[in-house]
Formats: structure tokens, sequence, C-alpha cells
């Protein structure tokens, strides 16, 4: 017997009025006879999911694609599992992937998306590849951001970076230089399980979601889980920690994935980790108070990126190696970056200086970002002028 199932029409403007929390996801739900199509049609009439049916179907043959906002992703899968119903999540972090997605189209000759491995939960992981070199490997620049998942200007920093690159491109005579002799590739999101968990369980959530063998607590603190003077000062032994080290260094697939990408390419000159908060600018090292070989020239890129910054708005940062400026910390990625051959290697921690802290208002995105990108412009230039 043929059911039919009518959702009635995607209500478009949906996703455009809400605030863009880049948790949604997409499932695709699979129904096998009349009483689950009577579940699912319980489900997606429901006023309390807030649900918009992608694709629905006819026959028992064709699955149903449903948009499920962040908020609701934990009811609507107890929902589903408790009813019985068969269903994948074929869309991770919907909003964030479709800007991506819209850069890459709006920019094919310049923009690409790269699949650079998955998360813990296997939630894919995307880099946005900008480059003029049609094909042919050229020096790199990694942009990474949301290695900490409670950190949201970071990830918001970077996607509106990714649209400004290609934006400024043959406008701009420094982006433009820049692209003519090196490649970007942006990481918005290096922690895709902790940041939607930031969406639907935990606000305040800063690690890995990884589960810990012999531990009821979960996840790591990746960035202190490269291969950096690994399980030193400034790291922990115990699971519960926020600054777990984890079982060894690049235990988290998300550290390992980078790792391996970087690794393979072989060309990286530049590595910029953005964080918040604090507004600071850091170089190596931070896993001891010894000078770094190059730490005469990163201090003076990144007090020039510093001026930079504060050109537009006036916000301050301050400047100096990772371990005398903050604390003492093992297993981050700018030093593995620097012990790595890539000698430019930052990290940025964003607005404010502990006000407002990880809730950074929403008002305070698009000026962050704009002075952001002033730093990070002047950073890449001399990358540009001082190739290795």
């Amino acid at each position: 017997m043929k059911w039919i199932l009518f959702f009635g029409a995607f209500i478009g403007s949906s996703i455009c009025g809400r605030e863009k929390f880049f948790g949604d996801q997409v499932f695709r739900i699979n129904v096998r006879n009349g009483d689950e199509i009577s579940k699912l049609n319980q489900l997606v009439n429901s006023d309390n999911f807030k649900l918009n049916v992608w694709k629905s179907s006819s026959t028992f043959a064709l699955p149903v694609d449903v948009l499920v906002p962040s908020i609701s992703l934990q009811p609507v899968k107890f929902f589903l599992e408790s009813q019985g119903l068969e269903y994948s999540v074929t869309i991770e972090n919907l909003q964030i992937y479709r800007e991506m997605d819209s850069i890459a189209g709006d920019f094919p000759d310049l923009a690409s998306r790269v699949k650079i491995g998955y998360s813990f939960e296997n939630r894919s992981m995307y880099a946005l590849k900008f480059s003029t070199g049609k094909g042919r490997q050229q020096p790199a620049i990694w942009l990474n951001a949301g290695i900490h998942s409670r950190e949201w200007i970071s990830q918001a920093t970077a996607i509106w970076t990714a649209r400004k690159i290609v934006s400024d491109y043959g406008k701009d005579s420094a982006v433009t230089s820049i692209l003519e002799k090196m490649d970007i590739f942006l990481l918005p999101v290096a922690n895709p399980d902790g940041y939607v968990y930031t969406h639907t369980q935990n606000r305040l959530w800063r690690k890995t979601r990884s589960v810990n063998p012999g531990s009821s607590c979960i996840g790591v603190d990746p960035n202190r889980n490269w291969n950096a003077s690994f399980a030193g000062k400034g790291a922990s032994s115990d699971p519960c920690s926020e600054v777990y080290h984890g079982r060894h260094a690049n235990s988290e697939v998300e550290v390992k994935s980078v790792v391996d990408f970087i690794q393979k390419h072989g060309n990286f000159k530049c590595f910029i980790d953005l964080h918040s908060y604090s507004q600071l600018l850091m170089y190596p090292y931070g896993y001891t108070k010894k000078k770094a070989p190059d730490a005469d020239e990163l201090d003076k890129v990144a007090r020039h990126a510093a001026k930079a910054l504060a050109s537009l708005s006036g916000t301050q940062y301050h400047v100096g190696a990772t371990c005398a400026t903050v604390y003492q910390a093992s297993g981050s990625s700018v030093d593995w970056a620097y012990n790595n051959g890539i000698k430019y290697a930052f990290t940025f921690e964003l607005r404010d200086t502990g006000h407002y802290g990880f809730l950074l208002p929403a008002d305070q995105i698009i000026p962050t970002a704009e002075e952001t990108w002033l730093g990070l412009k002047a950073i890449m230039e001399h990358v540009r002028d001082h190739l290795y």
C-alpha cells in the first residue's frame, strides 16, 4: 500500500531569520511502514522542534531529509531513537559549510573546499583553499580557528575572513600579490564535535568529545595534544582537566588530520591559530621560557601586525612569546608548527579582555573580524616578502 507524505513548503526565511549558530544539521530519515510515517508526521508537525523538510517522499523506497536546528538536535535524536526510526546525519555544521560552499561556488577560480578528515564523532572536516596556482603547489599559509570550541568569535572571524579574501582579490593589491605567490588554507572549525556541543549542551565546552578509556570524563584539550613537548608543563594527565593532553601526541583525530595534511603538503611557511579571549598576539615558545631562534623577527612582525590591527578602532593587543606573555603551555599547535619548520607561527587571542569573555556580543563580531583582518594581512605580507 502506498502512503503519501506531505510536509508543506520549505520555509526559506527560517534559516536567514535565525541567529546563525552554525550547529544546524540535516537528518536523513528512513520510513518503512505506515506506523513509522505517522510517527515522522508527529515529529515534523510539532512546533517545538522548528523543523524544515528539505525532501519528502511518496514511497517507502526514498528517505526524507529534514533540517534540524542546533537547539533541537538532542530531543529530535531522542525521539527518533525511542520510536525506532532509522536516521543518519547527512550534513554537519550546516551554516558554516553552506557559507564555505557559497564562497567556493561564487569564486570557483580562486576558492575550493578541501576535506582533510573526520572528527571523533565522524563529522567531516573541511578547509577552504584559496589559490591562483591552477593546480601547481605553492608555498602556503594555514589559518586555524575554533580549536577550543567555546571561542565562537574565532570561528566567526574565520568565516568572515574567508569571504574577505575572495572579495578583495583583484581589488586589494596586497591580497592579490599574496595569492599570486602563496596559497591560503583556512580551517574555520578545527573542533567540530566540541563546537556542536557548545550549541546543544554546554556553551562553555572547550575540549574535543572523544572517549577517555577508564574515565567518565570526555574529551581532550586539542591545543595540548600536538607533538611539541607533549605532556610537559601547562598540560594535565587528568582526563577531567580542561587542559588534559590526551593519551599521546596526536591522539585526537582532529589534530592528527591537520598534522597529516600539513606534513603531506610539505611547503607551509606560516601557521596562525585564532583563539579568544584576551587581545594578545603571541609567538613561540609556549612550552619553555627559552627564546626561539627567530624570536626577534617574530616579535617585530607581531608588533607590526598589532599596530595595523589597532589602526581601525584602537583595540590594543599585547605582544610577546606565549610562555612569557600568559603561561607555560606544552603541546600547542603553534609550537608544533614552528618546530616543524614553519617559521612564521602566531597565536591571536581575539576580543575582549574579560568583560564579556567567551560570550562576546554579536554586535562585536564584525568589528573584531575587520580589525583582525588587518593584523592577518600584515603578517601575510611579511611572509610574502620573506619566503624561505
